[in-house]
């Protein structure tokens, strides 16, 4: 899908785009847990529903569906779908499948299970190939809960769509938390986005009807 050129004279981030692209160019990170115990609750499978719970909340804000054209333009994508990793035992390795986002909770969650079970046994790093440019990364760590985790991208202050890691559930007093680490880059993204895209994750999974959509 093609990307959307901002007109950056219009950009109200002009300037702190410009400072932490070019000036400082950096990413962060920030870790925090979440309450997926209505999750838990409704029996859903809960990797490919944090796929589509993440998808949905990058697709409302358009700071997360942000990357460079081919000149080194900041556009958006009218649309993001998620790239997320699938491990194989028997190699001890990964590989990445991507599924198309759409809005439709159980189409989501069918085509997650049509694309794990065409292309879930593929040991390539890209398994299921055709991966389009408007996506986003999701890595799943089930082994260790963390309370903090950070990428150091070596020459990557020039990728701008978040990365995301999700780690392994706890249960403590009858609730259940998850790690999600989000990493992005500071020239499109300050900490008042990432805490409302938080906020947001945290209303839709705490809301049954979410998934009925």
């Amino acid at each position: 899908m093609e990307l959307e050129p901002l007109d950056l004279d219009a950009w109200n981030r002009k300037e702190h785009f410009e400072h932490y692209f070019s000036n400082v160019p950096c990413t962060y990170s920030m870790t925090t847990k979440l309450d997926i115990t209505p999750l838990i609750q409704a029996g859903v499978k809960l990797y490919p529903t944090m796929l589509y719970l993440l998808a949905s909340a990058v697709n409302q804000y358009p700071e997360f569906r942000m990357d460079l054209d081919t000149e080194g333009r900041p556009g958006v994508y009218p649309v993001m779908h998620p790239c997320y990793t699938v491990f194989h035992k028997d190699s001890q390795t990964f590989s990445n499948l991507w599924t198309e986002f759409t809005e439709d909770y159980g189409a989501f969650c069918r085509a997650y299970q049509q694309d794990l079970e065409r292309y879930g046994s593929v040991k390539h790093m890209m398994a299921k190939p055709d991966v389009p440019a408007n996506n986003f990364p999701v890595s799943m760590v089930p082994w260790e809960s963390f309370d903090g985790f950070n990428l150091n991208l070596q020459n990557g202050y020039r990728y701008l769509p978040p990365i995301f890691t999700i780690g392994k559930y706890t249960q403590s007093d009858g609730r259940y938390q998850i790690p999600l680490s989000v990493q992005v880059n500071h020239a499109v993204c300050d900490g008042f986005h990432v805490c409302r895209f938080l906020a947001t994750l945290r209303e839709w999974i705490a809301d049954p009807l979410f998934l009925q959509r």
